[in-house]
């Protein structure tokens, strides 16, 4: 079997992990009797650097032509100034969106005798295996947005939004992988002050109706956020729209070993 993909090793220290990455998929498709095909593609700043644009036309069709994506890393100092529809995370976005890529799975497990390497207390972080799912299309990230008035008097707006369409996709992936898992699943958000969360909240338990072996519960973000770092077992899946994905306490999981992020296609 053929297996297609296109990498995209970008700024930093990503063309030295996707290298790395690749030596490891040949070596599984030497061992299977897979052939690889390998295309490698420019985003981010080294495609401004080549060619005037985060996301080239010829990175995006290389991508929806392959069986999978593999990306290194975005941005950089040097890129700072750049406006914003220059900038190495614009072509990202561009990339999530022209991909559908709407969900963002995260693992963060600590690993039997690694414990020591936790800042937190081992007996807080042993046993910890969570799967983090943030929606990656809708929110913050893609809302309209403006800056407007003379120097001195400008005011930045950044909108939040989501359609029911747009939540109960990614719910019905985490009540999905819950499924498969320990049956838990803790849906984040800010019900108590933001209209998007409380529509969040009403679309999860909706799609929750048809998952009755799913145990579903709600929290704040920064409930969560606490409740990662004092008791981390007691999660399963968490689900997350765009910014509280995002988030340094929910997203990097950085009291653990072990973390690695999956970008499906569809």
């Amino acid at each position: 079997m053929l297996l297609n993909i296109t990498t995209l090793p970008g700024d930093g220290i990503g063309p030295e992990v996707t290298e790395q990455a690749v030596h490891v998929l040949q070596a599984i498709a030497d061992s299977s009797s897979h052939k690889l095909k390998v295309t490698q593609k420019n985003i981010g700043g080294a495609a401004l650097v080549a060619d005037n644009d985060p996301l080239p036309s010829d990175t995006i069709a290389a991508c929806l032509g392959s069986g999978a994506v593999l990306l290194g890393a975005v941005g950089g100092p040097a890129f700072d100034s750049y406006p914003a529809k220059l900038r190495p995370e614009a072509g990202l976005l561009r990339l999530r969106s022209e991909l559908g890529v709407f969900a963002n799975l995260r693992p963060a497990i600590c690993l039997e005798g690694l414990e020591n390497l936790s800042p937190l207390r081992q007996d807080i972080v042993h046993g910890t295996d969570i799967m983090i799912l943030r929606e990656l299309l809708g929110g913050l990230y893609f809302g309209e947005r403006s800056t407007k008035g003379d120097s001195g008097r400008r005011r930045a707006v950044d909108t939040m939004a989501y359609s029911e369409a747009e939540i109960e996709r990614i719910a019905r992936i985490a009540f999905q992988l819950a499924r498969q898992r320990r049956k838990k699943l803790t849906s984040v958000d800010k019900a108590n002050v933001l209209d998007c969360s409380r529509l969040w909240r009403e679309v999860v338990n909706r799609v929750g109706s048809e998952f009755s072996d799913v145990q579903l519960s709600h929290m704040y973000v920064d409930s969560a956020a606490m409740a990662l770092v004092s008791r981390p077992t007691q999660f399963d899946v968490i689900l997350t729209e765009n910014m509280f994905g995002i988030s340094c306490p929910i997203r990097q999981a950085w009291w653990l070993d072990h973390s690695a992020c999956c970008l499906p296609l569809a």
